[in-house]
């Protein structure tokens, strides 16, 4: 199971880094205004951040679904949001953000709750889900479509904090998606409703976080993608697929101290727009734009 926290902690600072680098790649791009749009990740296929954030993301996808093939939900999605301790470390080289006495302390915390939640998660239950869970988990997509859609017509910066949110849930889909499949066969693949969930929401997962980014701080749209990427499907692989706890007074104590630390470092990710980089494809730094 340790290595399998390992291998999600290096998810953990793909996605930290990506986190800084999507930022400034969404800001470049002019807000379209209220509802969330396709176009928005056309116009970011032109900034070269974009495919850079892409990588990343797509390699802390390949340590996160490795780890949750062997280790419980909660713990691998507690262990992903360490994330913004890198996102704090980054910002600081990248966007010369300071870390504060408060900081430093939701540093050691985050560290501290992994340690601890390494120590008494538990196993991971041996259920896969029935095929009532999986078809669930594909319905769960539309639904999320459609709160999405319903959550882009609201004033910008609550729709930026929804959005967040629902990014995270998004994001909680594909983990739980990538914990019940059976990569046994290619057959067994294509039939199974979960492998379709990986990449309808995964799709509107990074949409809804790329709006987010654009219409409210990078602190506000990451802290509700970290509680609804880690609490939702860290709930599921407990009450359903039966992911076990050896202690669990201190694991719980572990999983919340490794997402308060996260939540108070969630604001090192901002980006304003008088420290960030000009992206060269931006219309803002186009002669006559």
């Amino acid at each position: 199971m340790w290595w399998g926290v390992l291998v999600a902690l290096c998810g953990a600072v793909f996605s930290g880094t990506a986190a800084v680098v999507q930022a400034v790649a969404a800001r470049s791009v002019p807000d379209s205004g209220r509802g969330v749009h396709v176009h928005l990740l056309l116009d970011l296929t032109r900034r070269w951040r974009f495919w850079a954030g892409l990588g990343l993301d797509l390699a802390s996808f390949v340590a996160t679904f490795t780890a949750l093939r062997v280790s419980p939900v909660f713990l691998v999605q507690a262990a992903t949001s360490a994330n913004l301790a890198v996102t704090a470390v980054v910002a600081r080289r990248v966007l010369g953000t300071h870390l504060g006495r408060i900081e430093k302390a939701a540093v050691v915390a985050v560290c501290a709750g992994l340690v601890v939640l390494g120590l008494f998660a538990g196993r991971q239950g041996p259920s896969h889900g029935d095929a009532a869970l999986h078809v669930t988990l594909l319905v769960a997509v539309g639904v999320l479509a459609v709160l999405g859609w319903l959550a882009g017509r609201l004033p910008p910066r609550a729709a930026g904090a929804v959005l967040g949110l629902l990014a995270g849930c998004g994001f909680g889909l594909t983990s739980l998606a990538s914990r019940v499949i059976d990569p046994s066969s290619v057959g067994a693949l294509a039939a199974d409703p979960a492998t379709w969930v990986l990449p309808g929401a995964g799709f509107l997962a990074f949409l809804f976080y790329a709006t987010a980014l654009q219409r409210e701080s990078v602190t506000a749209a990451t802290a509700g993608t970290v509680v609804g990427q880690t609490v939702f499907p860290g709930l599921v692989g407990l009450l359903v697929l039966h992911d076990e706890v050896s202690v669990g007074t201190l694991a719980l104590v572990g999983f919340l101290l490794t997402i308060l630390g996260a939540l108070t470092l969630a604001r090192f990710g901002d980006v304003s727009e008088d420290t960030a980089t000009p992206d060269p494809a931006s219309p803002a730094s186009t002669p006559g734009g």
